[in-house]
């Protein structure tokens, strides 16, 4: 488990690296998006949160349990949420579609958030939402041929298992803390939470899913698996007084072979002028889903 002040030390190095080859052209087709574009607005729109409230309740629990680097990262991890809505911005603007302002997705979440003073219910929605956002990414670089588009998902992607294992190390903290009582309690409601809200997710996003490969058999096998290397971890590793070393990248085919740490080396050479390169897939895991 790493310090805050370790996480800090990853997110300001992360935020200097560049993966994303913007010489490129976007060359995606009419029917690639017909299948994704409502979607990639949504997303866009809904990675670009200010996170002032986020900030706050980290602040806030920070001051209760004397860690004076916890809201820095907090504050840097928000810093990467807004690129990739930047990112996803700036290609919405090359492909010559608008940014969108409103969605019904984003404004509930917003509306969640914003009453939300809670460090415990904050980890909570971020593991969650994090964790459809790997099978979404995922699932859009699979639906296009477009080199810059994989490019800006497989950064994402690179973001996002880190931003789960930041995440997961300090939902374990406050789960620990709890009486007996109060875990069980508190893990029944955890786990209500996450498979409804992947619910509303696959029903407002299901053409991006399915364009990438994903029936919803195969998207909540996928999410149950990252339920048991996230949430449903919280119960054993507090029981049995240990955290192992599971790693929060999403599971494909046997045909994706190529490790994040390739995809992550073959990434930090790209600079911003150059020459275009075939992106990746990332994957750690092959095994069969439970």
């Amino acid at each position: 488990m790493k310090t805050s002040e370790q996480w800090l030390a990853h997110y300001r190095q992360n935020l200097l690296v560049q993966r994303v080859d913007w010489s490129l052209k976007p060359e995606i087709t009419a029917a690639e998006s017909e299948q994704v574009l409502s979607s990639l607005q949504a997303w866009q729109l809904g990675e670009t949160s200010d996170g002032k409230n986020l900030l706050a309740a980290s602040i806030k629990y920070a001051k209760e349990i004397g860690d004076e680097y916890y809201p820095a990262a907090v504050e840097l991890f928000i810093k990467e949420e807004q690129k990739h809505g930047n990112n996803l911005g700036r290609y919405l603007d090359a492909i010559g579609q608008p940014r969108i302002k409103k969605d019904w997705g984003d404004s509930l979440f917003r509306k969640i958030r914003y009453y939300n003073t809670s460090m415990e219910l904050w980890t909570l929605a971020v593991i969650t939402v994090e964790s459809t956002a790997q099978i979404f990414y995922q699932s859009l670089k699979d639906a296009t041929e477009c080199k810059l588009l994989k490019q800006i998902c497989t950064d994402i992607l690179i973001d996002e298992a880190a931003h789960i294992d930041f995440q997961y190390e300090r939902f374990y903290i406050i789960y620990r803390q709890k009486g007996r009582s109060s875990r069980a309690l508190s893990y029944y409601f955890y786990k209500l939470f996450y498979f409804s809200t992947i619910l509303v997710v696959w029903f407002a996003h299901r053409k991006v899913f399915k364009a990438g490969g994903n029936s919803f058999r195969r998207y909540w096998s996928k999410m149950n698996l990252k339920f048991k290397k996230t949430i449903a971890r919280l119960r054993e590793e507090t029981l049995t007084g240990t955290q192992k070393n599971h790693r929060n990248y999403d599971k494909h085919d046997q045909k994706h072979k190529v490790t994040i740490a390739g995809a992550a080396h073959a990434q930090n050479s790209i600079a911003p002028d150059a020459p275009a390169q075939e992106q990746p897939t990332i994957s750690i895991h092959n095994e069969t889903a439970a």
